[in-house]
């Protein structure tokens, strides 16, 4: 097969001239084949990259001289790569090697090798499929491990055997699993059988690593297949315990639950229909994390999870820590989704009232559409009616949303009445009772008592302070404030 038609950016024609002029064989390898191969075409921005037997770095500088631009060019000494940027697509050039591993380390020994010990070293063999840039069979596809046959049959396998390639790597388990997920593939039986034997040495794995595929099983358009083989293949339990500790279904008097493990990973590919927002996906796979701690059975009322979104987001810092997640904004965002799941969806069974609706817009703030795209997601009953009428009940909380937030201002709260006024008022430096104040007039204007605007707030702290025993010292200075 020659694919030399596909191979259009300039770089390929630079490689392949300086290949023939120096005699260093040299090869496009890896992603940019594999896709190329899969949807026919190379079209836009890819990153691409190349393989020399000789030096990487060497062929980077060359390529970068005679482009004549000044491109960005990163040499990476210590691993014998270079990687140069042209316009949107990064390329990476390497020298062709073999490697060999040490039992407790998944860093390789390396030397230089030809291009059939760089293919062996590859995970799989639809990533070790080669393109040559070389003059006497220019565009012609290398493959040594039936990639190409694998790519049609949509099967992911390794080059070499499977144990070994797992235990040498034990990452490559995992990604094994996030290909099948993004391509849609199966992992053939001998491979999944090696990553359920060797699903222990994931020990030796960076939790940065582990969770940097985590991360792109969960950008897949379809994630929740990714954790099902994660937990097919017993690495889930080893990777997130307490996503595995939601599986199965208790039964007592006749009455049981649904498998939370289950319903996580559908309201998961709900979300991936919705959106490509990372954390709001995290959301989505942690939203019911608590179950399994808070599961009651009532003889009453049957199976109850009570306060589960409250624990949940209590669990969200522990989750992110162990896993290397960032312990800023995002896993804020993500525990304040927790722990506010259910209140729309509280809001949709019941009579929608002002003040509910009001203290849902100032607690969920600039997320509360993510909060509510959630909850939309959260919606997994096989019965077409009840679906439609829980959406039609969220779309009734989306409008008095939107009537209360024109009306009242609520999402971006700021007390009508500062903590400088009221000290002024009455007298008193920063205290208690300045908070107890604040705190009542925030309270009252989201349970609709008073209006989001001064004079009412203004009014209100006189007689709230009055019934706490203040005496008014001074007027507050009304000039510049205005009523919302």
């Amino acid at each position: 097969m020659n694919l030399s038609k596909h191979l259009n950016h300039k770089v390929f024609e630079i490689i392949a001239s300086i290949a023939a002029r120096e005699q260093i064989p040299s090869y496009v390898i890896g992603g940019f084949v594999r896709d190329l191969l899969i949807t026919g075409s190379a079209d836009g921005p890819k990153d691409i990259d190349i393989v020399v037997v000789g030096s990487g770095i060497d062929m980077a500088e060359k390529v970068k001289l005679a482009v004549g631009k000044e491109l960005p060019l990163n040499v990476f000494r210590n691993f014998g790569t270079a990687m140069l940027k042209w316009g949107e697509t990064e390329i990476e050039f390497v020298g062709a090697r073999k490697e060999s591993y040490r039992r407790d380390s998944r860093k390789p020994l390396v030397e230089d090798g030809t291009l059939e010990d760089d293919q062996k070293r590859r995970d799989f063999t639809i990533n070790a499929l080669a393109i040559s840039l070389n003059p006497d069979d220019y565009g012609s596809l290398v493959d040594p491990f039936g990639g190409l046959g694998h790519l049609e049959e949509k099967l992911i396998m390794t080059p070499l055997e499977p144990g070994s390639t797992f235990s040498d790597d034990p990452l490559r388990m995992i990604r094994a699993i996030r290909f099948a997920t993004r391509l849609g593939f199966s992992i053939e039986a001998k491979t999944l059988e090696a990553i359920q034997k060797h699903r222990y040495r994931i020990d030796i794995v960076s939790r940065e690593r582990i969770s940097d595929e985590l991360n792109k099983i969960l950008m897949c358009d379809q994630p929740g297949e990714g954790f099902l083989l994660l937990d097919q293949t017993g690495l889930l339990e080893l990777i997130f315990p307490e996503l595995h500790q939601m599986k199965g279904v208790e039964e007592v008097n006749d009455m049981h639950h649904k498998d939370n493990f289950l319903h996580t990973l559908e309201v998961l590919d709900n979300m991936a229909g919705k959106t490509d927002n990372l954390w709001l996906r995290w959301a989505a796979l942690l939203h019911d994390i608590a179950k399994p701690r808070t599961r009651k059975f009532d003889p009453d009322t049957g199976w109850t999870f009570h306060a589960h979104e409250f624990i949940g987001a209590k669990m969200v810092p522990g989750i992110f820590r162990r896993m290397k997640l960032p312990l800023n904004e995002k896993m804020k965002y993500v525990q304040k989704l927790v722990k506010l799941h259910l209140r729309p969806i509280v809001l949709s069974q019941d009579t929608v009232t002002d003040s509910a609706v009001r203290r849902l817009i100032f607690d969920a703030g600039e997320d509360l559409e993510d909060l509510m795209t959630l909850c939309e997601a959260d919606i997994t009953s096989k019965n077409e009616r009840t679906v439609r009428r829980h959406l039609k009940n969220f779309q009734v909380v989306r409008e008095k949303i939107i009537e209360l937030e024109e009306r009242d201002s609520i999402r971006n709260f700021q007390p009508p009445v500062s903590g400088d006024d009221i000290q002024k008022v009455f007298g008193i430096p920063p205290s208690r009772e300045v908070g107890i104040i604040k705190n009542a007039i925030k309270e009252a204007i989201l349970d609709g008592e008073i209006p989001n605007e001064f004079n009412a707030a203004y009014a209100f702290m006189l007689k709230k302070g009055k019934a706490m025993g203040l005496k008014v010292i001074q007027e507050a200075d009304r000039k510049g404030k205005k009523d919302r």
